[in-house]
């Protein structure tokens, strides 16, 4: 049985024989399932850059595979792929707790591909990855499989080499913290609204429409990285958000363009002053606003479309922080201090 403490075996699905002269260089079994294998990955880690390095791997490992006697290439890829991604996970997370400051998932452009290779849009939302951070990388693959990609029971028993019975605890306990953790979320349109209110309320500084929009205990995250200076812990509840939001308006929205793009299945906004993007984005129930995620540091933004064209795949953050912050003493990215 797979723990969460030991690396998976990587070792292949079941393998059959087949003519050793058949020729196959790959790239025909690959190819229709990549989209779906970076989604498993960026799902189970939360960072596209992560997701993009394993896919690689996976590649590279299928390469030097002997392929004739692969008997489900599929399988046997997305396979390696969540093997791989356990054990990357595992690693992150004695990472992501030295983080400085609040850790968000790096948002991804879904304009063309809403649902990242997979069938359902389960566990896409960057408030849904936040909450999979909270869970062992097994859990993480159980729920991940099961929810998005459809995959039976028994398939995931056999990709985690667990019982049955087991996998479904898993998904079981995974499901109750991810309903626990969050509202029902509003419509993509309904979402959109809330986020244009909220950033016509905050462009005046208006406190009590501020507040009108917000449930009681919103949250707003920063994620600087420790590059860009920002809140080290999270500002939370209605008042407080209202507060802080209004009080840095007249610097924050000087100056700046707004560039709409969709990330994870829902409406965003990258707020650029000289060039240098910040994004923003929101969660929202009946409640109204329960989530604001501000994303200071450049780097976590290298996924995301801008004006129809992909922004460089690794952003220069250490170079960023040279040329940016030292011209300014009031940062964007003081936001939440």
């Amino acid at each position: 049985m797979a723990t969460a403490g030991k690396p998976l075996s990587q070792g292949p699905p079941p393998l059959r024989e087949v003519d050793p002269g058949e020729h196959d260089d790959g790239l025909l079994a690959f190819a229709p399932v990549r989209p779906r294998l970076f989604g498993i990955a960026y799902r189970m880690l939360g960072s596209a850059a992560e997701a993009e390095d394993v896919v690689q791997d996976v590649w590279m490992r299928w390469q030097s595979t002997n392929r004739n006697v692969v008997e489900n290439p599929p399988a046997f890829l997305a396979t390696t792929t969540t093997r791989l991604c356990i054990n990357v996970a595992q690693s992150a997370h004695s990472r992501r707790e030295s983080y400085v400051g609040t850790w968000l998932p790096e948002p991804v452009d879904t304009s063309a591909d809403p649902g990242i290779g997979a069938e359902r849009g389960e566990a896409l939302k960057l408030a849904v990855l936040l909450l999979l951070e909270k869970l062992t990388p097994t859990e993480r693959a159980a729920y991940v499989l099961r929810e998005a990609f459809d995959y039976s029971y028994d398939q995931i028993a056999s990709i985690l080499q667990m019982e049955e019975p087991n996998v479904r605890q898993l998904v079981s306990r995974a499901r109750k913290h991810i309903e626990d953790g969050r509202r029902t979320s509003v419509s993509s349109n309904e979402q959109r609204r809330f986020l244009e209110a909220f950033i016509a309320a905050a462009q005046k500084g208006d406190m009590a429409g501020l507040e009108g929009l917000f449930a009681e205990d919103v949250v707003s995250y920063s994620d600087g990285g420790g590059l860009v200076r920002a809140a080290g812990v999270p500002v939370t509840g209605r008042k407080r958000v209202a507060t802080f939001i209004a009080a840095v308006s007249t610097w924050c929205w000087k100056g700046v363009t707004l560039d709409w793009v969709q990330t994870n299945g829902q409406a965003s906004v990258l707020i650029v002053r000289d060039g240098v993007p910040i994004g923003l984005t929101i969660d929202a129930s009946e409640q109204g606003i329960n989530e604001i995620m501000w994303f200071l540091r450049p780097s976590k933004l290298a996924a995301i479309s801008k004006t129809g064209q992909k922004n460089e795949r690794r952003c220069r953050d250490s170079l960023w922080f040279r040329c940016n912050c030292v011209k300014s003493t009031t940062p964007i990215a003081s936001f939440g201090t």
